[in-house]
């Protein structure tokens, strides 16, 4: 029986990997590929500025590269080559160094955490319902936003 030592995030502390433990990650892995969409074709579609991945089932997923991690802000001629990993389940931008997953994408996952918030935090902001409205009516009518207070400055008498 072969042993690996492998370091793991929780602390830098060494955990033991057998063969066996290997051949079961190995199986989850083919089990998850089976059971899933993956990626079979990708491409990015200048016209519409959106991100084209075609899935196994036949399935068309299609985002703003914009909205996604890694990709907002690039260049056309950058999102132009995709590469999909052997297994499928994640595409990569070899000139972005960006990563995204097939799975988190159909979960609508489109970046880390912080990334997620952040746009969210962008939609909501940018939101318009009529309680939104009415309450900056409302607020207006009150001069507006309280102003921060000012600390005080020292006054001078003029007699310096």
């Amino acid at each position: 029986m072969r042993l690996y030592r492998c370091c793991v995030m929780n602390g830098g502390k060494f955990t033991k990997l057998t063969d066996s433990d290997v051949r079961l990650a190995e199986a989850r892995m083919q089990a998850r590929i089976k059971a899933g969409p993956r990626a079979v074709a990708a491409r990015y579609d200048r016209p519409t500025e959106r991100v084209v991945v075609t899935l196994s089932g036949g399935l068309e997923l299609r985002f703003p590269a914009e909205l996604a991690q890694g990709l907002a802000g690039a260049r056309a001629s950058d999102l132009q080559v995709i590469e999909i990993s052997p297994t499928g389940m994640g595409l990569h931008w070899p000139k972005l160094d960006a990563d995204l997953y097939i799975p988190a994408l159909l979960s609508g996952v489109l970046g880390n955490r912080r990334w997620m918030a952040r746009l969210l935090g962008q939609a909501g902001g940018q939101s318009t319902s009529t309680a939104k409205q009415a309450a900056a009516r409302a607020n207006g009518r009150r001069g507006g936003r309280p102003r921060k207070d000012q600390p005080s400055q020292p006054h001078s008498s003029g007699d310096d």
